[in-house]
């Protein structure tokens, strides 16, 4: 068996709440340098990070689990706003082997997603592949891990109803106002993050017939861009605030490290709404608004943890389909596992090969030079083709049974079986 294994740290929507998963976030604008410090730690030889507003984790390839373990879990704690791994305790898991594809894989499914199907996960997925192949910090493993993960959740959706009348984050915060409001196509709304999230949420949003949209984001031509797609108004980011008298429904989705809106501003403006109700949904990676806001009269105040309640009412009704996918997977970890040994392939080969001829070489130098020291230089060549052949015919089945890939895992038995039947294990 290979000596690297595939391990997974992490903290998810399950397992923290958002003020924990927030202050252990990475800021996209230096994910590159947090991939570099992550793959230059002693024992980690791939690192993949994944940052989104329901988890944070890292998928690392390693030879030394539990030393990767400690330093993976040191490196998140280091993040800037945690003090110390007890800041964590309780909060992160770990998976290596077996349970860290399957967690991959169920993640990229959206079996592991606080709304189950969702496809916003597979986007998030690849775009944080593509940070750490970018940067560097991807080798033969986890590419081959990842681009597994993006089949399987191709396949899922294709043989599975998961995706029917699937529900994101984005429309669940939606189908929330909704049931707030009862009705949105006369109220005020204003998106902050006009990113992928911004976009899904506006999408929803002229779903249930809002009108009155205002969009703003720090770069104001993507906002504009956003606002002219769904008859909206753009609005220039530093000038948020004073338009947020007109806004009945406020949806926060970037992915700032700073909270956008304290309580202070909130109160002011609600004076000039004349105390009219305000409803703000945080969907940010870490929290866009003050969650003192929520102390305020006439203020509600619904982040992404309270999305779950909406989202838990999919389940029963999706739990069928999701067995079915989670024999999908169940399968493709198995075939992943399979290629995982299979690397042990080409050394043992070569290995065996050597091995053998070695032997051969060495008897017949020694028959050539005793018994045999007579033969003339055709005979010579003859027995050496002879015994060449005779070597070829003697490995053809064990390596052509080696190269097979079988239903079961027997494979992994054949290469330990060779390396201690030749002696081929590493001096």
């Amino acid at each position: 068996m290979r000596e690297e294994k595939i391990l997974i740290v992490g903290l998810n929507h399950d397992t923290a709440p958002v003020e924990v998963r927030e202050r252990v976030a990475f800021d996209r604008t230096g994910l590159t340098e947090s991939l570099r410090r992550l793959h230059s730690l002693p024992s980690v030889e791939e690192g993949v990070i994944l940052s989104t507003c329901n988890r944070v984790e890292v998928v690392a390839a390693s030879a030394r689990e539990q030393a990767a373990f400690a330093e993976i879990r040191n490196f998140l704690a280091a993040q800037e706003s945690v003090k110390g791994d007890s800041g964590l305790e309780g909060h992160l898991y770990e998976y290596s082997g077996d349970a860290a594809v399957r967690h991959l894989f169920r993640v990229a499914a959206s079996l592991d997603s606080m709304v189950l199907g969702e496809p916003q996960v597979l986007g998030q997925l690849k775009e944080y592949y593509v940070a750490a192949h970018e940067a560097g910090t991807v080798g033969a493993i986890l590419h081959r891990l990842f681009h597994r993960s993006f089949s399987v959740a191709k396949r899922v959706r294709t043989e599975t109803g998961i995706g029917s009348g699937a529900v994101s984050v984005s429309s669940v915060a939606v189908d929330l106002a909704e049931q707030i409001f009862e009705r949105l196509d006369d109220k005020g709304v204003m998106l902050i993050g006009a990113g992928e999230m911004g976009d899904l949420v506006a999408r929803h949003l002229q779903r249930v017939g809002v009108s009155s949209l205002m969009v703003t984001n720090r770069t104001f031509e993507r906002a504009v861009e956003l606002a002219d797609q769904f008859r909206g108004t753009p609005v220039r980011f530093e000038d948020f605030h004073r338009y947020l008298t007109m806004a009945d429904l406020v949806v926060g989705c970037t992915s700032s490290s700073e909270v956008l809106l304290q309580r202070e501003t909130v109160e002011k403006v609600l004076k000039e709404r004349k105390q009219k109700a305000m409803f703000f949904i945080d969907l940010g990676e870490r929290r866009n608004f003050d969650p003192r806001i929520n102390g305020l009269d006439n203020v509600y105040l619904y982040n992404i943890d309270d999305l779950k309640g909406v989202a838990e009412q999919n389940l029963q009704e999706r739990s069928n389909e999701a067995q079915k996918a989670e024999e999908i997977v169940e399968e493709e970890v198995g075939g992943f596992l399979r290629w995982l040994d299979s690397l042990d392939q080409v050394p043992t080969i070569v290995a065996l090969r050597q091995k053998v001829e070695e032997i051969r070489r060495g008897e017949l130098e020694k028959s050539l030079a005793t018994s045999l020291k007579g033969l003339s230089e055709k005979e010579r060549q003859a027995l050496e083709d002879m015994t060449s052949a005779m070597v070829s015919k003697i490995l053809h089945a064990p390596i052509t049974r080696l190269k097979q890939q079988p239903e079961d895992r027997d494979e992994a038995l054949y290469i330990a079986a060779l390396k201690k039947l030749f002696d081929l294990e590493e001096k």
